[in-house]
């Protein structure tokens, strides 16, 4: 058994910490980690000084007297510490600073293990402390600055929920592999296809293409819960481009060069850009093909230039992919909205797309672009998707036999 880590900075918050700390240790074994950047000492199990001491460049970078930068040390040193222990679950309470500090080692457990985090942000946009992880965030109504009726009723819940989540295990997961598939409601037919015919032999993990949710699935295949992937709507890849809302960043496609977990990928909703509302559409593209699929979201095609650069930083990655990879191109259209008599219908931007993704992509056995004359949303292309699928995870498999 390993430990519930209570962590925070001891200095200013340690009535707090270790009152939750009790509460939690009534079920099941604590560490208390204190995370103070003035070096002084505490009642904490584990104190600053040692936490200080995983960062890269030591102690002296965390203990530098400028807040700011000590702040952003220790988040860095606290993360590699907490990584290298026996986490059952971790709890953290702070205020925005210190929320900055702990979140950071929680997004960097892998998903599944319990992280609350008691916060004075709590109640707003909390995307940058969460990101792609299953952080659960407390507000912590009055502020983190005291022991009083209402931070011991909201600081016991927090801590009550952490001890649940430590104490009572879930039944076994299932025994097929998992397998990670993207989706978007313009590929839907498609990919609940291609998980309907893999889920008697797989559990099928579905991610909705926001930018969280490509995140999330590349944090899964890092994290190794993911057999395989089936990333079959790459559309975020359009957003970091053209500077839509739903970019999955620069980093998307790189835990599938890291991991060389076998991939079959293809073009999913690469017709459009995600804005919010028609009002928000940045001016330079009012003029552009719009499409309000409802009143918070209004999708642009994307163009003939931007096809090009999409295929372009798609091919860049899948370079990098040392795994087995294939890269199915539907040529009747790569979303509902592109085909014909459809509002993003447009040949001429998918030729560009289809043409440098076969010409810029280093195609080897292992990994190769190939051409479907069907729509992405067909049967046909669900059922090639399997069939590429099968061929590369079969391959894998002998593989991974051979060598042991």
């Amino acid at each position: 058994m390993g430990s519930a880590y209570v962590a925070g900075t001891f200095d200013t918050k340690a009535a707090e910490l270790l009152y939750v700390a009790g509460l939690i240790a009534r079920g099941h074994p604590v560490i208390t980690v204190d995370l103070s950047t003035a070096g002084g000492s505490s009642d904490a199990d584990v104190s600053a000084a040692e936490v200080a001491a995983h960062h890269p460049d030591g102690a002296y970078a965390v203990f530098t007297g400028e807040r700011g930068s000590a702040v952003t040390a220790m988040a860095a040193a606290f993360e590699r510490f907490l990584v290298a222990q026996d986490v059952d679950g971790v709890i953290g309470l702070g205020g925005s600073g210190g929320t900055a500090l702990i979140t950071p080692a929680m997004r960097a457990l892998p998903v599944g293990v319990p992280k609350v985090m008691v916060s004075t942000v709590a109640s707003g946009d909390v995307s940058p402390y969460v990101d792609a992880t299953d952080i659960a965030m407390f507000p912590s109504v009055t502020d983190v600055a005291g022991l009083n009726r209402i931070s011991r009723q909201v600081l016991g819940n927090a801590a009550h929920a952490l001890l649940g989540a430590v104490t009572h295990s879930l039944p076994a997961a299932e025994d097929k592999p998992a397998i990670a598939l993207s989706m978007f409601g313009v590929t839907t037919p498609c990919v609940t296809a291609v998980a309907e015919q893999l889920a008697a032999d797989h559990d099928p993990l579905v991610f909705h293409a926001t930018g969280t949710g490509g995140r999330a699935m590349e944090k899964l295949v890092d994290d190794g819960l993911v057999r395989a992937v089936l990333d079959i709507t790459t559309t975020e890849v359009c957003d970091l481009i053209a500077g839509g809302v739903m970019s999955a960043g620069e980093q998307r496609l790189d835990a599938i060069a890291r991991t060389r977990v076998p991939y079959v990928g293809s073009c999913g909703a690469l017709d459009m850009v995600n804005f919010g509302a028609l009002e928000t559409v940045p001016p330079q593209y009012r003029a552009r093909n719009l499409y309000v699929h409802n009143p918070q979201v209004t999708l642009m095609r994307t163009s003939a230039g931007e096809c090009r650069r999409i295929a372009e930083f798609i091919a860049g990655k899948l370079n990098a992919c040392d795994g087995p990879v294939r890269f199915l191109l539907p040529a009747g259209g790569v979303s509902m909205l592109d085909s014909p008599g459809q509002p993003f219908c447009d040949p001429g931007a998918d030729a560009v797309l289809f043409e440098t993704l076969e010409s810029r992509v280093r195609q080897t056995a292992d990994r190769r672009v190939e051409r479907v004359p069907h729509n992405i949303n067909d049967p046909e292309f669900a059922a090639a998707l399997v069939a590429a699928f099968r061929e590369i995870t079969g391959s894998a498999e002998r593989t991974r036999q051979e060598a042991r």
